[in-house]
């Protein structure tokens, strides 16, 4: 998958935000380093709720529906990971750039 159809399919309103605390947590780096763990935790925790926000909907249509294909129930949980793995991403970023930051022993 390229890049932009991540980002699409995992909701644009939701990786809009991840994407503004990736920048937050880059910029936090620069002008002050004590909040780069704590931006990246929160681009964790808002790819958890994205995450959760979009199977509670998916949830809602299957109800609605009386067949579905289980193929088409495994897409839905498919891209409701992608929020997730870009909030651990941001998360991960953000802990990287907290090591290098420690005073060395």
């Amino acid at each position: 998958m390229k890049v932009f159809e991540l980002f699409t399919s995992g909701g644009w309103l939701g990786m809009a935000v991840l994407t503004l605390l990736l920048v937050l947590v880059l910029f936090a780096a620069w002008k002050a380093p004590a909040w780069v763990k704590e931006v990246g935790i929160m681009a964790l925790v808002v790819g958890f709720l994205w995450a959760l926000a979009g199977v509670y909907q998916m949830q809602g249509v299957l109800q609605k529906m009386s067949d579905v294909d289980m193929s088409v129930v495994q897409g839905g949980y498919r891209v409701s990971l992608i929020p997730v793995m870009y909030g651990l991403l941001i998360y991960l970023v953000s802990l990287i750039i907290r090591v290098a930051q420690k005073p060395r022993i």
